[in-house]
């Protein structure tokens, strides 16, 4: 069945408290602030907007016909004044001989429900303020800026109106700035990199002042204390954003990704851009979950979204990496009738929800980098029967996830869309995973992150809602909130996931590499990172080559690996092994246990780069799960258990290292136990070097 679609409003469930205040003046944020004092301070024009606690406030001034914004904590500086305006093909900048000709505001508390994920509700609270800018002479065009400011951050955009003087435009430039009060420390991975802009590298540390070109989340620790996160949030129809540094300056820059003409955003008014946004926070641990972007995007487009399953899913894929299957046809071929039907058996008999499979359709063979415009998301090779299989899959209750690669042949993909999507629905698959391994340009010119590709990937999700279908997209767009507006948008990739493990360069991800992950991509929004291997020394009968414990593969022990499912969120989760690995596994049993789908999420311990400790309450039900994890140090952490009702009795189900366990040498003890746990209980968790503890804690009847 086809799910309806309905205008951007709430579900019923949904409280809703909003008052508009216009031009209220409050001792925090008043409407406009005259300096009196000397005939400098005379031409400057400041107004401000505090969050709903007054910590965080944002100010616009206007000063000699410029716009600039900053940013205070706690009366302290966080962002100096910063630069606002455009630049545009055959047009003069929007940026000087500017005037405030107009302002308002306004201020929300409301708590939207979410079909999935790592919180169930969401308070969005805030105090907004917009303001007029209008040219001096001509041709005297106008935008508005709009703040929003948060408890746990902050999010400003322009708004272009329509106007008689400014029409059809194209953006070369936005000039907006964070000029950052202090050098912060930045954790940060390049942009633009010719060889792999798929924002799967290893991040690197450093202070702002030493930033080229990066990806955002862009996340910043002060020697304060405070930690804050530039991103951007709503990514409709434009450009995605990098952000450039200065040489030995603390400010960075919007840098936007281009069009093949050079331009890097085509529109017409009425026009909005993309929200930029900071969280703020006085501790790591209080980073997570902010959900910020989320509160910046429309609410839900499906009046129902009963079909969009959370699950956990295996899969025909880590096969292929370790190269004893193929994507394409012959000998080796992954994608067969009777594979996949071991899998979606293997999934049934252990309360999987889906079966994942990749190569199954024709294209695959020779160089399909050069050759992917010949893809088909119909046709299947000659030993895979799609349909057998989709009858298969639903007789047992395992839903089929169908691979659809385009190696960056996005017009390809696109003239075939509503022809697959039609023939998925048909066969009752409800989910695809897509694909865009290809260069920073793509076949057609266009860059990976330029605003063609946003209004691609906008036009598979909402392409795929139409026919009930979810998406799981690798190599994508990144998240900028917008599985608010789509719920059918369920994860993605974006970032260094496990398959590096098996043949990735540095001898695979190293084991600090997830602890930043947590603080980093994770805060843009769910990944499909793909735990749970087992063979963790990917031994030569699976690889068909002797391997050394130095070489390609996981530096996780056992328990890190089932760990993983707690700390890094998604709401669809791979038992990414080999499914003859898991046989007589112990520790399985965790990964048959583990949720995907969360009431409440805290974050008990954490430092970027050291160790994450996360505790997460099953939906709808009276059980957490506690994901640990360190890097390359042995840790002991001591946790309370204070959020668990108190004078209630629990049993923890304890997955830990066992003696002895390293990542390097004995990755697979693994030390199961059982003990009586409460809302008193302080529970010592011990982790070997790569290591970690995964823990299920459930009442007693």
């Amino acid at each position: 069945m086809i799910p309806s679609l309905k205008s951007y409003t709430t579900s019923p469930a949904t409280s809703v408290r909003r008052a508009a205040l216009t031009a209220l003046v409050i001792a925090a944020a008043p409407v406009l602030h005259f300096q009196a004092a000397g005939a400098q301070a005379a031409r400057a024009q400041t107004t401000t907007v505090a969050s709903p606690d007054g910590r965080n406030v944002v100010a616009l001034t206007l000063s000699d016909g410029r716009l600039t914004w900053s940013a205070t904590r706690d009366r302290q500086p966080v962002v100096t004044p910063s630069r606002l305006g455009f630049t545009f093909r055959n047009a003069p900048a929007l940026e000087t001989g500017l005037r405030v000709s107009d302002s308002a505001r306004s201020s929300a508390d409301e708590t939207f429900t979410l079909p999935w994920g790592e919180v169930a509700h969401v308070r969005d609270q805030h105090n907004e303020l917009r303001v007029r800018v209008t040219e001096t002479a001509a041709p005297q065009r106008e935008f508005w800026v709009v703040v929003r400011v948060f408890d746990d951050g902050l999010g400003f955009r322009y708004e272009l109106p329509d106007q008689p003087n400014l029409k059809d435009f194209e953006i070369m430039d936005e000039l907006t700035e964070f000029a950052m009060a202090e050098d912060m420390k930045a954790w940060w991975i390049p942009a633009n990199v010719p060889t792999n802009d798929r924002q799967e590298m290893l991040y690197s540390e450093s202070p702002i002042s030493k930033l080229t070109l990066v990806h955002t989340p862009l996340t910043l620790v002060g020697t304060g204390g405070l930690h804050a996160v530039i991103h951007e949030a709503n990514l409709v129809d434009y450009a995605s954003m990098y952000l450039a540094g200065r040489s030995e300056s603390r400010t960075v820059r919007v840098s936007l990704t281009r069009w093949k003409d050079g331009s890097a955003v085509k529109g017409r008014t009425p026009f909005v851009t993309p929200w930029r946004t900071m969280q703020l926070a006085d501790s790591p641990e209080q980073l997570v979950p902010s959900v910020l972007t989320l509160k910046l995007n429309p609410p839900s487009r499906l009046a129902n979204t009963s079909w969009v399953r959370p699950m956990k899913y295996d899969g025909i894929w880590w096969g292929m990496h370790l190269n004893v299957m193929s994507w394409s046809s012959g000998a080796r071929h992954g994608a067969t009738t009777e594979n996949a039907t071991r899998y979606i058996d293997f999934a049934a008999a252990n309360g999987l929800g889906g079966t994942l499979v990749e190569g199954w359709n024709t294209g695959w063979d020779g160089n399909w980098l050069v050759t992917g415009g010949s893809f088909s998301f119909t046709k299947a090779y000659a030993d895979y029967d799609l349909a057998a299989v989709a009858k298969h899959a639903a007789e047992k209750g395992v839903g089929l996830i169908v691979h659809n690669e385009t190696a960056t042949f996005v017009d390809n993909y696109e003239r075939q869309l509503d022809s697959a999507f039609t023939l998925y629905e048909k066969l009752g698959v409800h989910a695809i995973k897509t694909g865009y391994v290809g260069d920073t340009v793509n076949p057609g010119g266009h860059d990976h992150y330029g605003q063609y590709m946003v209004r691609h990937h906008r036009r598979v999700i909402e392409t795929a809602a139409k026919h009930g279908i979810a998406v799981v997209m690798h190599e994508p767009i990144k998240d900028t909130g917008e599985r608010r507006t789509w719920p059918n948008m369920l994860s993605r990739e974006g970032a260094r996931g496990q398959e590096y493990n098996a043949w990735g360069g540095e001898g695979g991800n190293p084991p600090e590499h997830e602890t930043i992950l947590f603080f980093t991509r994770l805060l843009a929004g769910p990944m499909d990172f793909t735990p749970g291997i087992f063979n963790l020394l990917l031994t030569k009968s699976e690889t068909n080559k002797a391997r050394t414990p130095y070489e390609a593969r996981p530096r996780t022990t056992l328990a890190k690996q089932l760990a993983l499912y707690v700390v890094l969120y998604s709401p669809v989760e791979m038992a990414a092994d080999l499914i003859e690995n898991y046989a007589n596994q112990p520790g399985f049993q965790f990964i048959r246990d583990v949720a995907v789908d969360w009431d409440t999420t805290r974050v008990l311990h954490g430092r970027i780069g050291d160790d994450v400790v996360v505790a997460r309450k099953t939906k709808g039900k009276d059980e957490w799960f506690i994901g640990a994890i360190t890097d390359e140090q042995a840790r002991t952490i001591e946790v309370s258990l204070d959020f668990l009702p108190k004078g209630a009795r629990y049993v923890a189900d304890i997955y830990a290292d066992g003696k002895g366990a390293h990542w390097r040498d004995n990755p697979l003890a693994l030390a199961i136990t059982h003990m009586p746990v409460s809302s008193s209980t302080k529970m010592r968790i011990a982790m070997a070097p790569g290591g970690g503890q995964a823990v299920r804690i459930r009442r007693v009847p």
